[in-house]
């Protein structure tokens, strides 16, 4: 089998295109999450612990002035930004959270599907039939 062809077999599998499915649903789905967060969730945190932008809070390392935004502070020197460390952690449990449900709603699918599958069918009308016949001759005949 040449390389060419080896490819072509590993690039059609299905679990490869599903993965490369997932991968992008994931992405874009994560951009959902981000906006969930930064726009929805951290503006309402910030202002629980007294600011708007919670993201933009900093402790300067390099003798900066600390009430420069964050991106002229990093301009000045090192900053330890645990404002925007905090709603990248949140962002990553949302999104850790809602994958979680999603598998396990798959999972609970797969059970349900597999116990339809297990659960034998009952026999066709005509094989029921047939059976009944075939008990029938089997049975023995009574002198008339």
């Amino acid at each position: 089998m040449s390389i060419a062809s080896e490819f072509k077999t590993f690039a059609i599998k299905g679990n490869v295109v599903d993965l490369a499915v997932g991968v992008i649903i994931g992405a874009a789905f994560s951009k959902i999450v981000d906006s969930l967060v930064s726009d929805l969730i951290m503006p309402i945190v910030g202002r629980i612990f007294g600011g708007l932008d919670f993201s933009s809070y900093y402790l300067p390392l390099a003798g900066q002035a600390y009430g420069l935004p964050l991106v002229e502070a990093k301009k000045a020197g090192a900053v330890f930004a645990y404002g925007n460390f905090i709603t990248v952690a949140v962002n990553f449990l949302i999104l850790a959270f809602i994958i979680f449900l999603m598998v396990k709603q798959i999972n609970r699918l797969k059970r349900k599907e597999a116990e339809v599958e297990a659960k034998p069918a009952a026999p066709a009308e005509d094989v029921v039939l047939l059976r009944e016949i075939r008990d029938a001759l089997k049975a023995p005949r009574s002198a008339v």
